[in-house]
C-alpha cells in the first residue's frame, strides 16, 4: 500500500513526509476494521482505498492556493469516512478542519480515527447541512468549502456556499463531461453568491477517469433562506 499514492501525491506537488505515510496506512487500516461492523464504504481492497478514496482526496489540494494552506479553516460538507477532510488534514497539518457527517456511526468512527491518527485542530459535527448551515457559528464562516458527495452541482452548491465566507471558495470533485451541468447550475451558483473560477482538470496520470474540480469564489453573501430545509435541496434543486 501507499507506493501509488506516493508516486500520485508528488505528481500534485504534494509531500508525504514518513509520520503523514504512517498516518495514512493506519487510517487504511482502522477504515477496514470499522468497515466491518459499520457500512463506512463499499471499497475494500487497500489498493482500491488508496486510489478512490485517499488519492481523489488529495488532488483537492490542488485548487487551494498555498497561502491558504498555512492555517485556513475548511469544511468538507457530507465527509462521509473522512473524505476528503481528512487525507487533506494529514498532508496540510495546519488547515483547521470541520467535518460535517449527518450519520452518527460514521462521526463515531471519525471521532475514533482523530484520536489514533493524533491530529489537533478537527472538529466533527453530527448533523445535515441544511440545519448547519443556519447556525450562525459556521454561517459564512469557512475559507474552503469542499465536498466529494454525490450530487448535482445545483444541490452541492446550496449545501456547501452558504458555510463559505466572501472571498472564500468552494472546491466541488466531479467527473466526466460536467458541460451542461455547468450551464444548469448557473443559476443557482448566482443566487447563492457562487461564480465558478476555474475548472481545474485531475491529470490522468494521477488518477484516471476525467476528474475535475469546480473551484467556485464566494463572491456574494448567500440569501438567509438557503439553504432550504433538509431534503428540500436534493429534492427541488435550485
Amino acid at each position: 500500500m501507499v507506493q501509488h499514492l506516493l508516486k500520485g501525491a508528488g505528481g500534485l506537488g504534494l509531500d508525504v513526509g514518513a509520520v503523514q505515510e504512517r498516518q495514512l496506512r493506519r487510517y487504511l487500516d482502522e477504515l477496514l476494521a470499522w468497515n466491518r461492523r459499520v457500512n463506512l464504504t463499499a471499497v475494500t481492497r487497500p489498493e482500491d482505498v488508496e486510489r478512490v478514496h485517499f488519492l481523489d482526496s488529495l488532488t483537492v489540494a490542488a485548487a487551494i492556493p498555498e497561502p491558504l494552506r498555512a492555517g485556513c479553516s475548511l469544511i468538507d460538507v457530507g465527509t462521509g469516512a473522512g473524505f476528503p477532510g481528512v487525507p487533506l488534514k494529514v498532508i496540510l497539518p495546519d488547515i483547521d478542519l470541520t467535518l460535517v457527517e449527518s450519520v452518527a456511526k460514521k462521526t463515531a468512527f471519525l471521532h475514533h480515527l482523530v484520536e489514533v491518527l493524533d491530529l489537533k485542530g478537527v472538529h466533527i459535527l453530527t448533523g445535515r447541512a441544511e440545519t448547519l448551515a443556519t447556525d450562525p457559528s459556521l454561517r459564512e464562516r469557512f475559507d474552503v468549502a469542499v465536498s466529494r458527495a454525490v450530487g448535482s452541482l445545483r444541490v452541492l452548491a446550496e449545501l456547501v456556499l452558504p458555510f463559505c465566507r466572501l472571498g472564500g471558495r468552494a472546491v466541488l470533485s466531479k467527473k466526466g463531461d460536467i458541460s451542461q451541468e455547468l450551464v444548469e447550475a448557473a443559476p443557482a451558483l448566482e443566487k447563492l453568491g457562487g461564480e465558478v473560477i476555474e475548472l481545474r482538470p485531475v491529470p490522468e496520470e494521477v488518477l484516471e477517469g476525467q476528474r475535475v474540480l469546480v473551484v467556485v469564489q464566494k463572491v456574494a453573501p448567500s440569501p438567509a433562506e438557503y439553504p432550504r430545509r433538509p431534503g428540500i435541496p436534493a429534492k427541488r434543486p435550485l
